[in-house]
């Protein structure tokens, strides 16, 4: 608004009140912005939704290793050559590890359930996947056996152990008592991975119960 130099005090002091105060509008029409901004930002998307703060906290992470197991697989290959007269025999002890790991992009809303009265998280885990033998042989031991063994002999046998080292450290993995280890793991590490973001987040003291496919549904109380 205009005034002239005729207007009366009272008006003249009026506008010069709103201009002013117009800069101060101004900054907190901005600070209030920022802040939205900022929450859209920095908050967990699905706000307060539990179950969308979990499935971020899986996004962060598609792949979590939950455990390892240390194998020595003993294995033994046999070489003959020139018409069967000369053989040879290796037996072989190749440490071996192997990792337990879970495929957590396979986690989606119908794997999770929150009970707003207990703070409990149910959580259904995708199957426990079992890792490639990874072969030390640099710390493997070797037992030869032969009136001679040539290179060539050595190196085959050599290459069979190996071989069979691998596929014996994946039946060794797979027992029902090193599957029950780290299935074990598994859950104890999904614990820790949820609960500490639900708390943050806003949720309290969150319970995470967690099962696999293969376990029964626990039952209601």
């Amino acid at each position: 608004m205009i005034t002239t130099p005729d207007a009366p005090p009272a008006e003249r002091r009026r506008a010069l009140a709103r201009t002013q105060a117009l800069p101060w509008l101004l900054f907190i029409v901005m600070l209030a912005l920022a802040a939205w901004l900022g929450y859209r930002a920095f908050w967990p998307r699905g706000g307060g939704d539990p179950i969308g703060t979990t499935i971020v906290a899986f996004e962060k992470q598609n792949r979590l290793t939950v455990f390892s197991a240390q194998l020595a697989p003993v294995v033994a290959a046999e070489d003959s050559r020139l018409l069967g007269f000369v053989k040879s025999r290796q037996v072989a002890v190749i440490p071996a590890r192997v990792d337990y790991s879970l495929d957590l992009s396979k986690m989606d809303r119908n794997r999770l359930a929150w009970n707003t009265a207990t703070h409990t998280l149910d959580v259904l885990l995708p199957p426990l996947s079992v890792g490639t033998p990874n072969l030390d042989e640099g710390r493997a031991q070797y037992l030869r056996e032969g009136v001679w063994i040539s290179r060539e002999a050595q190196d085959s046998l050599s290459r069979t152990n190996t071989r069979l080292a691998e596929q014996q450290a994946r039946q060794q993995a797979s027992n029902p008592v090193l599957m029950t280890l780290a299935r074990s793991a598994a859950k104890e590490a999904l614990r820790q991975n949820l609960a500490i973001p639900l708390q943050v987040a806003g949720f309290g003291d969150v319970t995470v119960n967690a099962r696999f496919e293969v376990e029964p549904a626990p039952t209601a109380r």
